[in-house]
C-alpha cells in the first residue's frame, strides 16, 4: 500500500514562513510528476506548484499567486517533496495536499494524494 503523508503545516502570522514536507511509503518503484495543491474553505482545490522527475534537472511550475514566494523541491533518493513557503499572507490559508503519480512494483502507475495539512495565516 502506497501512502503520502504531509507535515509542516501550522499557524503563522502574515509575512512568515512555513516548510511543508511530503513523505512517501510503500512499494514504490518510481515517482513521476509530483505537486502541491490547496483547498480553502468554500473553494475548489487548486494547483500550487508541480515538479517533474528529470534525470538531472527538474522542471517546476507555480500558480501565479505564489510565484516568487514558494519553492517546490524533491529528493528522488528519499521519495520526498517539500514546499518552502515565504512571505505568507492570509490568502494562503488552506489545506495543502501532496500529490504524486507513482509507479508501483508489479502494479503499474497510479495517482496518490496525501491527507492534507492545514496552513493558517493570520493578518
Amino acid at each position: 500500500q502506497v501512502q503520502l503523508v504531509e507535515s509542516g503545516g501550522g499557524f503563522v502570522q502574515a509575512g512568515g514562513s512555513l516548510r511543508l514536507s511530503c513523505a512517501s511509503s510503500g512499494s514504490i518503484a518510481r515517482m513521476y510528476h509530483m505537486g502541491w495543491y490547496r483547498q480553502a474553505p468554500g473553494k475548489q482545490r487548486e494547483l500550487v506548484a508541480t515538479i517533474t522527475n528529470g534525470a538531472s534537472i527538474f522542471s517546476t511550475n507555480y500558480a501565479d499567486s505564489v510565484k516568487g514566494r514558494f519553492t517546490i523541491s524533491r529528493d528522488n533518493a528519499k521519495n520526498t517533496m517539500t514546499l518552502q513557503m515565504n512571505s505568507l499572507n492570509p490568502e494562503d490559508t488552506a489545506v495543502y495536499y501532496c500529490n504524486a503519480k507513482i509507479l508501483r512494483f508489479a502494479l503499474g502507475t497510479a495517482d496518490y494524494w496525501g491527507q492534507g495539512t492545514q496552513v493558517t495565516v493570520s493578518s
